[in-house]
Parts: C-alpha cells; structure tokens; sequence
C-alpha cells in the first residue's frame, strides 16, 4: 500500500559497534558468514565506484511502472540511515541523482541502495555519496516535470535484492556485495562478525608470515 509515512527505532551505540567491525576487509562477507550467509543481496546490485557503508535502513517502497523521486525518504533521513529503495528492479529509470544524492549527505544519510537504477554517478563520486544499484543510465522519473512524488511509502517492509529488508536492519555493503541484518539479530549478529573479523585478521598475519595450509588448519582450525 502507497502513502504510509513511518517511523523506526535508531540504535546509534549499536550502529557505532557495527560501523567499527566493517572497518575489517571484506565486511558484507564477515557480516554474511557470522549469519550463516543469510541476508545477502542479489549479485546484480553493485556500487557505482568503490565504496563501503554502513547503516540502518530507512526503506522506500516505490510503485512499478510509475517510478517516483524518493523525496520524501530525504525530509524523514537522518544521521546514519541508508536509505534502501524497491524500484521493482527498473532498469531503465533512475530514482537518484546527484543532487539526490548532495541532499541526503546534507541529512548525514551515508548511502542509498536500488533495486533499480541511477545516474550522476560522476557527481556521487565527487561528493563522495555511495549508491548500489542494479543498473545506471540518464533516464530520470517523471517527477522533475509531473511535480507528483507522493506516490511512495517510507519505513515498511521491502523487497530489494532478492530479500526483506524491514525499516531499522542494519546494513552492510562495500564493494563486494551487500548483507542485511535484521535488528532483531544484531546483537547476536555483530559479536560473531566481530569474532569472525578477529580470526581473519590472525589468519591473515599468519599468511604474511608465509606459513602453509597445514599450519593454518593446526593453528586456527579453518582457512
């Protein structure tokens, strides 16, 4: 249903734990693997340039067929939101733009994720605001000359990359992939992730160190 406006609970310390724990190599891996490899985006959603963020979702579901600028989720954004757009997977309208993209770094927004497409990416990169997407091209919405962006709700629950995202999951995405995971299971989630990030890093000493397989399997149990 289009036309629903809310609200969900930010967890900024929780954010902060999260944020510091992606500062490892290969976060939406670490992050996937410490829940079984659930909560992983489809493939095809890739980020413009290199980049990695880190958020809890503030989600836009979009209307099929008559693709909207998401304004509205730029008013209600707030500081370390990522902003996680259903665009029925349209591959030839963009829903983000540069100057999109300027306003809701303005808000302290640190990214936008599409099931769909973009444009500007020459100005994103500039301004250094990441966006993940299935597909780029300059076709913008209508919205630039209809003036109609009402047709949207904010804060309930989507389908993006092949998975639910729920207002308020965390979010994990660099340019490998992207992971979702729920804030009912963050807690949980993040203290096997910080574990996991711990254990790479050990191994990975080790492999500097040019010791073999079986010294890794002996010391660490795993590769």
């Amino acid at each position: 249903m289009l036309k629903e406006f809310k609200e969900f609970r930010r967890l900024p310390d929780l954010l902060a734990a999260f944020t510091e724990v992606a500062q490892c190599y290969s976060a939406s891996c670490v992050f996937a693997d410490a829940q079984y490899r659930q909560g992983i985006m489809h493939s095809a959603i890739k980020p413009a340039f290199r980049a990695k963020a880190v958020g809890q979702a503030l989600t836009v579901q979009l209307s099929a067929g008559d693709l909207v600028d998401p304004l509205k989720a730029l008013e209600m954004g707030q500081p370390g939101d990522i902003i996680v757009v259903d665009a029925a997977g349209d591959t030839e309208t963009s829903v983000c733009g540069g100057l999109m993209g300027g306003l809701a770094k303005n808000r302290g927004v640190r990214a936008m994720i599409i099931d769909g497409a973009g444009r500007d990416t020459d100005e994103l990169r500039d301004i250094a605001f990441p966006i993940w997407t299935r597909a780029i091209t300059p076709r913008g919405t209508h919205t630039m000359f209809s003036g109609r962006k009402e047709e949207l709700s904010i804060n309930i629950p989507i389908s993006c990359g092949g998975i639910i995202v729920n207002p308020g999951d965390f979010v994990v995405a660099d340019e490998i992939g992207i992971t979702v995971i729920a804030a009912s299971e963050a807690a949980k989630v993040l203290a096997a992730a910080r574990e996991q990030a711990q254990r790479e890093q050990a191994t990975r000493e080790w492999v500097a160190k040019g010791k073999t397989v079986e010294d890794l399997l002996k010391e660490f149990g795993r590769i």
